[in-house]
């Protein structure tokens, strides 16, 4: 997937692995789609010992049920970033969301 490579020499991430899921069962093995292939938020980790490679982690709140009036951004306590918006004294919308662009950002 040509974009991806492009997204990561935007950037200048010339030491970072990027891998795609695009024609393998990756997202419907560690539930990163539902049965409609609309993909779901995840943050997987891998660890390879003695040639093995191993599921560490997962991110899993996105299948719990969230408290009335809550929302339980399961993968936001690895991107901090985010959470400095709740700091503020209006907090994020709960309808928002990150992007890879916004309107008027000049991109």
């Amino acid at each position: 997937i040509r974009w991806i490579g492009d997204f990561a020499r935007q950037r200048g991430w010339t030491n970072f692995r990027i891998l795609s899921s695009a024609k393998n069962t990756y997202n419907r093995d560690y539930h990163g789609e539902n049965t409609d292939g609309d993909q779901i938020p995840s943050l997987n980790v891998f660890v390879r010992r003695d040639d093995k490679l191993y599921h560490f982690y997962n991110t899993e709140l996105f299948f719990v049920r969230p408290e009335k009036g809550q929302h339980p951004r399961h993968v936001d306590l690895l991107w901090p970033l985010w959470n400095l918006f709740d700091l503020t004294p209006e907090g994020r919308d709960t309808d928002w969301y990150p992007k890879l662009t916004y309107s008027g950002s000049g991109d």
